[in-house]
């Protein structure tokens, strides 16, 4: 049975001077420790934070998609709370449709550039230059502020340029391969753009590795990322159990060739 990665749990504390629980009590997150097997989709119980999280992201990027239309023709509209994983990755697979690979990257840049207050990439450097601190603390914060969007993960120790350090972050299966099962998608519109963003906007090198064997990757800060053309990345096929607009006969994803 999958663990509930993002679950709430209630804890009580006794009153010392009358012994007695309050009515009201605290809420504690649960973390996950087990994605489920490969093949199975791991359950998720997302709170409002994770769903005020993913409506922004998603309304950002129906920007670029369009607007879903009722069967009257009518655009469909949904506040940043009733937005759900499923419906962000929607979101996503229809910024892919009639882009090159060039253009999603763009888009999903200017998303992120767009969930900043201005001024941020010039701040960022300032505060974080490229030095081993910057990169451990950075991997810090990704476990669990990337939480919502990735699923479990952890730091681990890599190596950048012949220097042990921990700014690795292993994504045990990564949430959003999993519930897209594209290939295109996890390289064209999270890796490139997010290796990008985070190595020429903030000026922290970073390199994404995925497994598409097991849903797993490895994210190291310090590393600078290899051209696409020199990446594996690049001649990966489709999951054509997966995805449902995968190529089976394609040795590899026609979203990473055009």
């Amino acid at each position: 049975m999958a663990l509930m990665p993002v679950e709430l749990c209630f804890a009580t504390r006794a009153s010392p001077a009358t012994g007695t629980v309050p009515r009201r009590r605290a809420t504690v997150r649960c973390a996950a420790t087990a994605p489920a097997p490969m093949g199975e989709k791991t359950e998720y119980r997302d709170g409002p934070l994770e769903r005020a999280f993913m409506g922004l992201f998603a309304r950002k990027m129906e920007k670029y998609a369009g607007r879903k239309k009722k069967p009257g023709g009518e655009e469909e509209k949904k506040a940043v709370w009733d937005w759900d994983y499923e419906s962000f990755v929607d979101v996503s697979r229809r910024v892919m449709v009639g882009r090159s690979r060039a253009q999603q990257q763009e888009a999903v840049r200017e998303v992120l550039i767009s969930m900043l207050p201005p001024g941020a990439p010039e701040q960022f450097k300032k505060l974080f230059p490229p030095t081993r601190w910057a990169c451990e603390f950075n991997a810090a914060l990704t476990v669990p502020f990337f939480h919502w969007l990735v699923g479990p993960s952890e730091v681990v120790e890599v190596e950048v340029d012949g220097v042990k350090q921990r700014s690795g972050v292993l994504i045990k299966k990564c949430r959003y391969l999993e519930n897209s099962g594209c290939v295109g998608m996890c390289v064209n519109m999270c890796k490139i753009p997010t290796q990008s963003f985070f190595t020429d906007e903030f000026g922290l090198p970073l390199t994404m590795n995925p497994n598409f064997e097991d849903m797993s990757c490895e994210m190291i800060y310090g590393q600078v990322p290899p051209p696409l053309e020199e990446d594996p990345v690049s001649k990966q096929p489709c999951y054509p159990s997966l995805c449902s607009i995968s190529t089976p006969s394609a040795t590899i994803c026609p979203k990473l060739q055009n």
